[in-house]
């Protein structure tokens, strides 16, 4: 279950010493074609490292040999010697692989602000490619993870092809996209234009739809890539699927990871004017740090989430308070814009996830935004996250 169990594709994960922890910190995943078809998404954040600079540039011509991941430093904020560092990993990587450094996507994640040890990184590149192999998905999404406690990996099996993908994440969370790295891999055949379509139609409602604590990455990458070693070529809408799912599959995975959550937290609007007002209220509902720590608590504060649906405008998403019913895991606690069932009946420290249902009888539209807790353990971990 990995990246490397679709044909065509080796990875390796290494130990670079770009962690002072010792832990691996460097990942390469190459794909051996015969096709190399690539398509990614990048962070909408106006600040990016140059790593999302040099790779935005690699994949315009929808080629991408191979993928260079490091944690251990974002390389954000590092100025001309931080895309000369990340232009010289593609550079270097090329050289030992025999592709083109334009074909090479680098991917870095860490501090902020702090410049890379391009010397470790470069010396590293030489170990990851002698380590390359068939069975080195696991090692290479190790490597790329930060506060991650587990490694995040999924396979997709449709006939007679497969994809696999990583991922690593676990705090600042928050669209667009959230905070992620992602390889995603594939041995069916498949043009750019199909790539491309799926791997946006699928990022939009999955990663672009987990929201940890509102705060946007500098460096989130999602990378797709294709080497029609299968010999297969699906429809679109069965590629799609397939994408949709291994997304769906590792963004939940991202949120269950979250730094110090104690509950998994999926707030579905339902009877919206459309697809965007049913996000905006989704979203607003799990920003709210009144209502994520009501969660912590066990505590089924249906008033926190009417105030928030109430923050959306109206012409963002039009409804009647009067008519707002709330749910949380099946209960009906608010009907009608007042109290309804008892919520003492809810015992939300019996499960890890909690779903919380808000009909605002506007319409036919739905949509599901992922959060968790705000816990003790996420103010703590971030409170000394660079010390």
């Amino acid at each position: 279950m990995s990246i490397t169990a679709p044909a065509g594709f080796r990875a390796a994960g290494v130990t670079a010493g770009l962690k002072s922890s010792g832990k691996p910190d460097l990942a390469l995943v190459v794909n051996d074609g015969p096709d190399q078809v690539g398509a990614a998404v990048f962070t909408s954040n106006r600040v990016v490292g140059a790593p999302v600079i040099w790779s935005r540039q690699a994949v315009t011509d929808n080629v991408v040999h191979a993928v260079v991941l490091n944690s251990g430093g974002a390389n954000v904020a590092t100025g001309p010697d931080g895309f000369a560092h990340a232009h010289a990993t593609a550079e270097k990587a090329a050289a030992l692989l025999g592709a083109s450094a334009a074909d090479v996507v680098v991917c870095s994640t860490g501090l902020i602000g702090v410049p890379l040890a391009a010397d470790k990184l470069l010396a590293g590149l030489d170990r990851a490619v002698d380590g390359l192999s068939v069975a080195g998905g696991p090692a290479a999404a190790t490597a790329i993870m930060t506060t991650d406690t587990v490694p995040k990996e999924v396979l997709v099996e449709a006939g007679g092809w497969s994809l696999g993908g990583m991922a690593k994440g676990a705090g600042m969370l928050a669209p667009s996209l959230a905070t992620m790295l992602v390889v995603l891999t594939t041995d069916a055949v498949v043009d750019a234009a199909t790539a491309d379509a799926a791997l946006r139609a699928a990022t939009a409602t999955t990663f672009d739809r987990i929201d940890s604590d509102g705060c946007m990455s500098t460096s989130d990458t999602v990378v797709l890539m294709s080497s029609g070693a299968s010999g297969h070529t699906p429809e679109p809408a069965e590629f799609a699927e397939a994408v949709q799912s291994a997304c769906a599959q590792l963004a939940r995975a991202l949120i269950a990871d979250a730094e110090g959550a104690s509950h998994d937290i999926a707030v579905q609007v339902v009877g919206a004017s459309d697809e965007a007002a049913a996000v905006a209220v989704g979203r607003a509902v799990t920003r709210s740090n009144l209502f994520k720590a009501a969660m912590f608590g066990n505590d089924p504060n249906w008033g926190r989430i009417i105030a928030q649906v109430g923050t959306v405008p109206e012409e963002v998403a039009p409804f009647d308070p009067a008519e707002l019913d709330v749910r949380i895991n099946g209960l009906l606690i608010c009907r009608a814009g007042g109290a309804h069932e008892d919520p003492a009946q809810l015992d939300l420290a019996a499960s890890r996830e909690v779903h919380v249902v808000i009909d605002l009888h506007a319409g036919d539209a739905t949509a599901t935004i992922w959060t968790n807790d705000l816990t003790h353990d996420y103010v703590h971990e971030n409170s000394a996250y660079s010390t």
